[in-house]
């Protein structure tokens, strides 16, 4: 798994409220474009620089374009980017206050240390 480039797709997504929200209104379109048009510019460098080898695997994209973040954690996603992008889009679906992190939490309960791998 390149969680280098899952990781990165959280973060830059989480960032841009506008990414956050065509993410929640069309993922599968999102997870495509962001792959074709942002996965090979460098973090903080110069615009223009890229590299030309980043893609993501089959069971990534599906995880992204799913927002299946408990398969994204089983991954090796980190789980502190999945949580904050994912409270972004979905909290607001919620009555109560912290119901999506309880959920999240719910969620992700079968898991037993260790923990997948997060290292990048």
């Amino acid at each position: 798994m390149s969680r280098y480039l899952v990781d990165k797709f959280l973060f830059t997504v989480d960032r841009d409220p506008e990414l956050v929200e065509r993410y929640r209104e069309d993922p599968r379109g999102t997870v495509e474009w962001w792959e074709a048009e942002r996965a090979n510019l460098l973090l903080n460098c110069h615009p223009g620089e890229a590299s030309t080898w980043l893609r993501f695997e089959d069971a990534e994209r599906e995880a992204l374009a799913a927002h299946d973040y408990v398969r994204l954690f089983e991954l090796g996603a980190h789980p502190f980017l999945t949580l904050t992008l994912f409270i972004a889009m979905f909290e607001r679906d919620y009555d109560e206050p912290l119901a999506f992190q309880k959920e999240y939490g719910m969620r992700l309960q079968h898991f037993s240390l260790p923990y997948p791998d997060i290292t990048t």
